[in-house]
């Protein structure tokens, strides 16, 4: 946790965003694997954790904005409970802790909101993503699960994004640590790829890093020689000379904060001739949205600045032709660029998903474009100082997406399918580093720089 101050300022200022009512912010539950005992790694709800700092499983955290009191709801562990756990601090010990004056047990919760909705004030929620809060929500409102959405707290969201969004130092601080661990993630991964090794071998070598350092990965890790899958989460195939090993993972720090990197390296150390030429598209897209990233610029203006990188890149090469502006404004390269640019970062990995993108990527300046392949764009809004969010474009070869394109003539003005034919099991190649938006521009997140060019690659694995 940070020091209590750090949580009594949010709770303060979460407080004076929201006009009345009651804030009701939910923690997580333990959740079964395959007996009720056995259960999946806890991970606290992000925003409990901002506000409150207890990663404790089965917590509550209620702000009264006129009375201005706060409190928690968790009930004791009991004799039995500490036979198997040993000694455990008491709800009323662990409120203290993050400075709420009031520790209640999960009965006294049911009592307040009861009492708060019969006097007819509003109960602010944030929209549930886990079945057993639903759950909690429909007995804590009395109403069914399916109109729990209507009772979601737009006030709430937006307060929460304007906080979240804008990283303190403290928070900057842990994320440069996940970042470390990242590296040394992404390093051992570049050490380990060679042809005959097991996918899975390098997958469970990154997790255990990630264990080691941290609490773990910030999502399930992509380790991958069929890289053009854009999530691939199959760790089965042996790695094979002259094919391409797309790694996409990150870590949390123990105050569950995240990194996500993704490097693309060639199985036997050395790029070939054609990965070579599409690897340096790529990376020249990655380094023109750092070129571009600042306050006050969009970030889906970067996006479309590096879907004209990649344009300008393939057009070289013959795949792509006619005009760039064309090949741009008519979303051409999504046929190898088919996501977004980036997300934002911070306590999730994608951070704030849950409360919507609608708030978090976009606003009411900047909406979310329904052309293919931008409309993927997690984060298009206006940069803020302090905001952390990725930088990850990519090339892939989709057998599927080629066809599709090619059959029903989709852009077939601005692509040579012929010649994009010829990389049919290329694969794909992404590039992806975090990044802090700064006064004077940004800075690449974490203290070490994970090799990055063909050439500090190839020296890598070389040694």
């Amino acid at each position: 946790m940070f020091n209590k101050e750090t949580y009594i300022e949010r709770r303060n200022r979460l407080r004076a965003a929201v006009k009345s009512g009651i804030i009701l912010l939910l923690g997580n539950s333990e959740q079964p694997a395959n007996y009720r005992s056995n259960t999946f790694h806890f991970r606290q709800d992000s925003n409990f954790l901002y506000y409150f700092g207890l990663n404790v499983a089965d917590f509550a955290g209620v702000i009264d904005i006129e009375a201005g009191t706060e409190c928690i709801y968790g009930d004791d562990y009991t004799v039995d409970d500490i036979v198997w756990m040993g000694p455990q601090p008491s709800t009323q010990d662990l409120a203290e802790s993050v400075g709420v004056k009031s520790g209640l047990p999960v009965s006294e919760l049911y009592t307040a909101i009861a009492n708060a909705i019969r006097q007819g004030r509003r109960i602010h929620i944030l929209p549930p993503y886990r079945e057993a809060n639903m759950l909690k929500l429909q007995g804590l409102l009395g109403v069914s699960t399916d109109r729990i959405k209507d009772y979601v707290s737009t006030e709430l969201i937006q307060a929460v994004v304007a906080m979240r969004e804008i990283k303190s130092e403290e928070e900057i601080a842990e994320i440069d640590r996940a970042c470390e661990i990242g590296w040394r993630m992404h390093t051992t991964a570049m050490k380990m790829c060679a042809p005959g090794v097991v996918e899975r071998e390098i997958a469970g070598a990154i997790e255990g890093i990630a264990l080691s350092y941290g609490s773990g990965v910030s999502f399930h890790s992509i380790v991958s020689q069929n890289g053009e899958t854009l999530h691939n989460h199959n760790h089965n195939n042996i790695l094979e000379a002259g094919r391409l090993l797309l790694v996409d993972a990150g870590a949390e720090t123990t105050m569950n904060y995240c990194s996500d990197f993704t490097r693309t390296m060639p199985v036997n150390g050395k790029f070939t001739s054609k990965q070579k030429d599409i690897y340096n598209i790529v990376l020249a897209a990655h380094d023109r949205a750092i070129e571009l990233a600042r306050p006050d610029i969009t970030y889906q203006e970067i996006h479309r600045e590096t879907a004209r990188t990649i344009a300008e890149g393939l057009t070289s090469l013959g795949l792509m032709k006619g005009s760039i502006d064309d090949i741009v404004a008519n979303g051409a390269t999504a046929m190898f660029f088919p996501h977004g640019l980036g997300h934002q970062m911070g306590l999730d990995v994608h951070d704030m998903e849950d409360l919507g993108e609608k708030y978090v990527g976009y606003d009411k300046e900047v909406e979310r474009s329904t052309q293919f392949g931008i409309a993927s764009l997690r984060m298009g809004k206006r940069l803020k100082i302090g905001t952390v969010l990725t930088d990850e474009p990519g090339i892939y070869f989709i057998p599927a997406l080629i066809d599709k394109w090619q059959n029903e003539k989709i852009n077939n003005q601005f692509i040579n399918f012929d010649k994009v034919r010829e990389f049919i099991g290329f694969g794909g190649i992404r590039i992806e580093d975090d990044l802090l938006i700064t006064p004077t521009g940004n800075r690449v997140m974490g203290p070490n720089r994970i090799p990055i060019t063909v050439e500090e690659i190839e020296a890598f694995m070389a040694k």
